[in-house]
C-alpha cells in the first residue's frame, strides 16, 4: 500500500510555532570565519492535530527562524488522535534515535521532554507518556517523533486493513 501524504492548506489553520534549537555554524575561509546560524522549528495547530517541522538557516537568527517557519507550513502532517490521547503505542525511529509514544488516561498530561514535547504539544496531543531513546540530537529525535506520529491509524482503518468489521475490534 503506498504512502499517500495529504496536503494541508496553512491559511486556515492557527498555526503556534516553537523553536526548537538554535546552531550557531562557524565556516573558516581565507579571509575569516563565516559565522551562520541554523533554526530548527515546529509548527502546528493543536485544534486540528496538524503538525510540521523544519530546518532554516541564514545569516542572522530571525532570519533563520523565520525561513524555518516557512518551511514548516509547507511539510505539515495531520495526527490521529483520540479525544485526548493517541489510539496505540508506537516507535518511531530515525538514525540512532527511537522515540516510544504511548497512550495515556486522561489527567495524566505530556509527559516527555525536550523536542518530543515540542511536537506532541503543537499536535494538541494533551495526555501522552513518552520515552527518547538513542541520540539526543534534537533532529533525529524530530524526525523520529514524527516517524512515530504517522504510524498511528483510527480503528476503520485498521479494520480495513485486516479485512473485517470495525466493531470486532
Amino acid at each position: 500500500m503506498p504512502f499517500h501524504r495529504e496536503i494541508i492548506d496553512p491559511t486556515d489553520l492557527n498555526l503556534t510555532e516553537q523553536v526548537v534549537s538554535i546552531n550557531r555554524v562557524v565556516k573558516v575561509v581565507k579571509g575569516g570565519k563565516n559565522l551562520s546560524f541554523a533554526a530548527l522549528v515546529v509548527v502546528g495547530d493543536p485544534d486540528h492535530h496538524v503538525v510540521g517541522y523544519a530546518k532554516g538557516k541564514a545569516k542572522e537568527v530571525p532570519s533563520a527562524i523565520r525561513k524555518a517557519i516557512e518551511k514548516a507550513k509547507k511539510n505539515l502532517i495531520r495526527v490521529n488522535v483520540l479525544e485526548h490521547t493517541i489510539p496505540h503505542e508506537a516507535l518511531g525511529r530515525f538514525g540512532a534515535g527511537q522515540v516510544l509514544l504511548k497512550p495515556a488516561r486522561k489527567g495524566k498530561g505530556t509527559i516527555a521532554g525536550g523536542a518530543v514535547r515540542a511536537v506532541v504539544e503543537a499536535a494538541g496531543i494533551q495526555n501522552v507518556l513518552t520515552k527518547s531513546i538513542g541520540t539526543k540530537n534534537p533532529h533525529n529525535v524530530i524526525k523520529a517523533t514524527f516517524d512515530g506520529l504517522l504510524q498511528l491509524r483510527e480503528k476503520a482503518e485498521i479494520a480495513e486493513i485486516r479485512g473485517i468489521d470495525p466493531a470486532n475490534l
